[in-house]
């Protein structure tokens, strides 16, 4: 393993300006994997505040997509054709994928990316009071992984999902704090 990360020079070098086609395209959902999709909607609508953009059943493949965002919920059209284009054209949204049956498997586990061998990392979540939103997550039962006050990184927490997912809650302006690190 590197004892650095790349330098600066290096990580220009990297990066290129992408074909002019590329300037509207935007990053719009990350999808997560579900075992219990009423478990899964609770925790991030109730207790993280995002809102059901919209639900999508694949009967021929046994499957359903659940859209959230931080969306107003008044801004959600009705008319089915407006409401699944609006869906896709929102921004950073989290699409919880659940597999029918699978909250009946008591074998299944998804993994988090976190244990070996490590992949996905988690989803960031940017909150206004650090303190506030943790003093939340606590009252309502959330399992952290890391406090905001534990660790080498103060001024983070980490919280998980029901499937064991990771989030990190942060305030942006406290991200500066890092660049001292």
């Amino acid at each position: 393993m590197a004892s650095r990360g790349m330098p600066d020079e290096a990580v220009s070098a990297a990066c290129s300006d992408g074909p002019p086609i590329t300037k509207d395209f935007v990053m719009q959902q990350t999808m997560l994997r579900v075992k219990n999709p009423a478990r899964s909607l609770d925790f991030y609508t109730r207790v993280l505040g995002m809102t059901l953009l919209q639900k999508i059943d694949f009967p021929s493949m046994c499957f359903t997509h659940y859209f959230l965002g931080y969306e107003s919920k008044s801004e959600i059209p009705d008319n089915l054709t407006e409401r699944t284009a609006w869906t896709f054209s929102c921004r950073g949204t989290l699409e919880l994928t659940h597999n029918w049956g699978s909250e009946s498997d008591e074998k299944l586990r998804y993994h988090n990316g976190n244990k070996e061998p490590r992949g996905f990392g988690h989803i960031g979540i940017a909150v206004p009071d650090l303190s506030a939103a943790c003093s939340l997550f606590k009252e309502q039962g959330v399992e952290f992984v890391k406090t905001p006050d534990s660790g080498r990184m103060k001024d983070l927490a980490f919280i998980q999902d029901p499937d064991g997912y990771w989030i990190k809650i942060f305030s942006p302006n406290n991200m500066i704090s890092f660049l001292s690190a």
